[in-house]
């Protein structure tokens, strides 16, 4: 059992140590963006965010007062 814990500790000293090399070398020092609306080639495809989407899109129809927020008693009455 104590083998295991010390081979996974070592594995992952090595892992952070390579991380920490590779952001040494690398030009900026910085890790890559893994955010999708910050993706050049998803971005020149039209591909965004659908949590920032939804954002916009929110934003958009607070400002144009498109939306009505209704009780869900209201709902059932309008419905009926």
């Amino acid at each position: 059992m104590l083998t295991v814990l010390l081979l996974t500790a070592v594995l992952l000293a090595i892992g952070f140590v390579g991380f920490a090399i590779t952001i040494l070398i690398k030009k900026n020092g910085k890790f890559p963006e893994l955010h999708i609306g910050k993706n050049k080639h998803l971005q020149e495809k039209g591909i965004g965010c659908a949590t920032s989407q939804d954002k916009m899109e929110q934003a958009k129809a607070k400002k144009s007062h498109q939306f009505k927020q209704y009780t869900l008693l209201e709902k059932e009455l309008n419905s009926l």
